[in-house]
């Protein structure tokens, strides 16, 4: 009797979420866990997510430079890995702090801190079991023209100014004005309507 093999649904990089779920505006960055620049980018990140807590929402984008950055691309599938198991994000944070010791052992021992309980992570590793997640976003970024890390998009957009505080919360201010407009427009037709019949 041949038994049938469980089919585990794997959640994509491209639909993990830090911030409001619900958020208007989604802030997504293509970037990699040995770059120094994207360490840096990180904490912008952070500051903003607290500053427009609850308007915003972080995604974030695997693009190992391999070229340069040999263990960048096992960091990733590390952090995807985690994030199966809704622990990507703090992975996502002790692998920057860690970004000149991403051996696979010290993956491993990252995984545990972060609270991943998986006892086959390590074999997932070998294995490259969410390699084709991490080439997936990397693809993705090739397409969408991402040719550095880190590369930021706001609502899709690709963010052409400087990777600081100041510079990205004007930009994430612009596009809070686009969409709220939408919103504020949708929650008065009604009162316009009402106002109407009034009329006749």
């Amino acid at each position: 009797m041949a038994f049938k093999k469980d089919v585990v649904e794997i959640i994509e990089p491209r639909d993990m979420f830090v911030g409001n779920a619900a958020a208007l505006v989604t802030l997504e960055e293509f970037g990699e866990y040995e770059s120094e620049v994207c360490a840096k980018a990180n904490e912008i990140v952070k500051q903003l997510l607290e500053e427009y807590d609850g308007q915003i929402r972080f995604n974030f984008r695997h693009f190992p430079l391999t070229n340069i950055h040999q263990r960048s691309l096992k960091a990733g599938e590390a952090a995807v890995a985690a994030g199966q198991q809704g622990k990507f994000w703090e992975m996502h944070n002790i692998l920057f702090a860690n970004r000149r010791n991403l051996g696979t052992t010290s993956l491993k021992l990252y995984s545990k801190e972060a609270g991943v309980v998986n006892k086959r992570f390590l074999d997932e590793l070998v294995n490259a079991t969410y390699g084709w997640q991490v080439q997936g976003d990397l693809k993705e970024g090739l397409d969408r023209g991402v040719k550095e890390v880190p590369t930021f998009f706001i609502n899709g957009e690709m963010y052409k100014g400087k990777k600081t505080f100041d510079e990205m919360s004007k930009a994430i201010d612009l596009a809070l004005k686009k969409v709220k407009p939408k919103a504020a427009v949708k929650k008065k037709a009604p009162a316009k309507t009402a106002k109407a019949k009034h009329k006749l």
